[in-house]
């Protein structure tokens, strides 16, 4: 699913932008604080309908501008489509969105399935030993792809905690009705149920693509697997959903206590594990760069099988991070996939070889273009952001 061309207007450190994308690997090259990541942003919200970086959406709006505009016209399914979202930056809740598919007002979970993509960042080599949290949004990024009601189920779960926690918060102070609790109960227990049921269902896929990957990359070590860690296991007989009932139940005094949901898929992480062993107690820096490798390159494969179309691959100045062997690989996949793009700070930490397949973008505080002066685009020099 090639992205053909790329729009952007008041997005982060971009004025004005028009791109067009070949297919094949593209390398974006320039300085720390140049753009660079702003340009994978961009992508990311074209999938998933928000940043990777940011919980408020206004923060993509450039300083002193009234909105954000990110807009690409992608081929799926054989046939090109137009992706557009655009962010108020004054608004309620951080930001009012609006989200088109070929000019029609959609829902974000209608994006993901026209322009999957698979993210590795730097902050991702952090997901072995980092918090919970980096685990459980990179699982429910991969749910919400596979699932194309994933993403308002989850954003259902998250309105509903956030009133519940609130009636806790009142019930704590006695100021709050513990009858309204049950209505609460219901939805976190039906939408979480949900929740766990497709994240159990997507580790399930994952697990032949994970340790294929694994095997590849380092062929001597134990086999590599990911195992769910949840604080409302379903006992015999029990639905995923009755065991968060029940456990609601269970807690409902100590969470009046802390004037907070303790259980539920908010709460729930899951463990890279290698030889019957969680890999933090153990795993050098090289085995945990080489879970997470093989992790990306799993993603890569599961989405690859939904519909037979690759994703598009995006990666966030990681090469620096992996050694040459590692480096190695991920080359060899860029190579099988329609289109990815690489960002760096130095083209040096680049195999020569995809240097002389790729694209080559150069990005400087208010400019972005081809090596080849091909094409040419300015931005605001004004405008803020990294």
């Amino acid at each position: 699913m090639p992205v053909r061309s790329l729009s952007l207007t008041s997005f982060r450190s971009y004025a004005q932008l028009e791109l067009t994308l070949d297919e094949g690997p593209h390398v974006v090259v320039g300085r720390n604080a140049a753009g660079k990541t702003n340009l994978l942003e961009s992508l990311v919200v074209l999938s998933s309908g928000r940043s990777h970086r940011s919980a408020a959406d206004s923060e993509m709006v450039s300083w002193g501008c009234q909105f954000a505009r990110t807009c690409a016209v992608v081929e799926s399914g054989g046939r090109e489509m137009e992706l557009e979202v655009v962010v108020h930056a004054r608004a309620a809740a951080g930001g009012r969105k609006r989200v088109r598919v070929n000019g029609v007002n959609r829902r974000a979970s209608a994006l993901g399935p026209v322009l999957r993509m698979v993210l590795f960042a730097p902050e991702d080599m952090l997901l072995v030993i980092g918090s919970p949290s980096l685990r459980r949004n990179v699982l429910d990024a991969l749910v919400a792809q596979h699932g194309i009601t994933a993403s308002a189920v989850m954003s259902t779960y998250s309105r509903a905690l956030t009133q519940r926690n609130s009636l806790l918060r009142r019930l704590r102070e006695e100021a709050g009705s513990r009858d309204e609790l049950g209505f609460w109960d219901g939805v976190i227990c039906e939408t979480g149920g949900r929740i766990l049921d497709w994240r159990h269902e997507t580790l399930e896929l994952l697990a032949g693509p994970l340790a294929a990957a694994h095997r590849e990359i380092a062929p001597h070590e134990p086999e590599l697997s990911l195992r769910y860690v949840s604080n409302a296991e379903p006992r015999v007989g029990e639905t995923r959903a009755d065991a968060l009932r029940r456990r609601l139940g269970e807690t409902a005094e100590k969470e009046v206590w802390n004037g907070a949901t303790l259980v539920g898929p908010h709460r729930d992480d899951f463990e890279f594990v290698a030889g019957g062993r969680e890999l933090t107690l153990f795993a050098s820096r090289g085995q945990q760069r080489t879970a997470i490798l093989a992790l990306k390159l799993a993603e890569l494969d599961l989405l690859t099988r939904l519909d037979g179309r690759p994703p598009l691959l995006l990666l966030d100045d990681v090469f620096s991070e992996l050694d040459p062997e590692r480096r190695s690989h991920l080359v060899r996949r860029i190579g099988s996939l329609p289109q990815a793009i690489v960002t760096t700070t130095t083209p040096h930490d680049l195999d020569p070889a995809l240097v002389a397949a790729s694209s080559i973008w150069e990005v400087e505080p208010g400019s972005v273009h081809l090596t080849a002066m091909r094409e040419r685009v300015t931005t605001d020099d004004r405008a803020s952001g990294p």
